[in-house]
């Protein structure tokens, strides 16, 4: 974990926050040398479809629900979406 001061933690926030993204890692702020806070990755809300299209497992094959259900879908299923309100809007 890596300890870093407060006039360093002010002076290049944001390059330690694209480090924390990238790494998942925290860091500890410290005011000469006591630890006196941590930037910590902010967790990522899961999000669980199962409840919602679980119910349709008697409708659909096991692969749509899985596709549906997948959270690496995430992005996918949120594109076709915009798109989708993109085309009403015309």
């Amino acid at each position: 974990m890596k300890t870093i001061s407060v006039h360093d933690a002010k002076t290049n926030l944001s390059k330690y926050l694209a480090e924390i993204e990238a790494t998942g890692e925290e860091m500890i702020i410290a005011r000469r040398d006591k630890p006196v806070a941590r930037l910590v990755p902010a967790k990522k809300e899961k999000v669980d479809r199962s409840e919602l299209f679980g119910c349709l497992e008697n409708y659909m094959s096991e692969e749509a629900v899985e596709y549906l259900t997948d959270p690496a879908r995430d992005k996918e299923i949120e594109k076709d979406f915009m798109d989708s309100i993109e085309k009403d809007k015309h």
